[in-house]
């Protein structure tokens, strides 16, 4: 921040949104409540929630298929993954929509806004100085969208050919095009940035492969566009919690996605979102 690839009537057990962005405010927003400086535990030996019961995540709204929603449900890959560590604790997730650039910078769990954040977020260096991320849950790879015709498959034919780059902001997409000394346009989201493409605002964006390619299941989409190149940038997706973190709740999260990858519930999830198993996305 990384297709339909199924159908999308699959519903995440337990996942209520909390609409609308939320401030860092010390009251607490959109229905959640705030827990005291020291958590709340939700049971004995359990670990120090924001809200007992709840299992809280900070995501950005909408990245599918990661997050988005589906009716009044969120639902995507994010969802299903953090729900196993719910289940294993006997909580409830409930879904909390917040801007990106809070939630990587980790002042959304420093904050007790929320317990964990699934946001398609890439582990880096930059970003555990201030997060304590799980075990890598999924490997990332960025992509290149442009409108059909244009003849780039690099990010330098793009740099010769003077076109207009866009990027979405507080990304590792962005910092990565940027380092190929591109100077980008930025979009606030991956919905503005797909717009700025539609609206001429830029010629070619830089996005999370999954995302392209759900974006190109759509025929408006499709019919004008294409993806003229896939960047190794060697990405992985972590939970992020905040840096100085629960034991209980790391240890769960981490065994639920060790166990998920070894009993075949993990390339099942997968399979239900990307349409393919790992490994298999391009």
């Amino acid at each position: 921040m990384g297709l339909s690839f199924v159908s999308r009537r699959a519903v995440a057990v337990g996942a209520v949104v909390v609409a609308g962005a939320l401030g860092l405010s010390a009251c607490g927003g959109g229905g959640t409540t705030s827990a005291n400086s020291d958590g709340a535990a939700s049971a004995a030996g359990g670990p120090k929630l924001v809200t007992p019961g709840k299992l809280t995540t900070c995501t950005n709204l909408p990245y599918e298929p990661f997050q988005f929603k589906e009716g009044d449900k969120t639902v995507g890959f994010d969802v299903d993954i953090v729900d196993l560590a719910a289940k294993k604790l006997g909580l409830t997730q409930e879904i909390v929509d917040i801007d990106f650039a809070v939630i990587k910078s980790g002042a959304a769990m420093a904050a007790g806004k929320c317990d964990v954040a699934a946001a398609g977020m890439t582990i880096t260096p930059e970003r555990r100085a201030n997060i304590t991320f799980s075990e890598p849950y999924f490997d990332a790879t960025q992509a290149l969208l442009a409108k059909k015709g244009l003849g780039v498959k690099t990010l330098d034919e793009i740099k010769a050919k003077n076109l207009k780059l866009g990027a979405q902001a507080s990304t590792t997409g962005l910092e990565y095009v940027k380092k190929q000394g591109l100077n980008p346009k930025e979009f606030a989201d991956s919905p503005k940035e797909l717009l700025g493409l539609q609206s001429g605002q830029a010629d070619v964006i830089v996005q999370d492969l999954p995302v392209v390619l759900t974006w190109l299941k759509k025929p408006e989409i499709a019919d004008k566009f294409e993806l003229v190149a896939s960047l190794d940038t060697g990405e992985q997706y972590g939970i992020g919690l905040k840096k100085q973190a629960d034991p209980v709740l790391l240890k769960a999260i981490n065994d639920a996605i060790t166990t998920a990858k070894s009993d075949g519930t993990y390339e099942k999830i997968f399979v239900k979102w990307f349409g393919k198993k790992p490994g298999e996305l391009g």
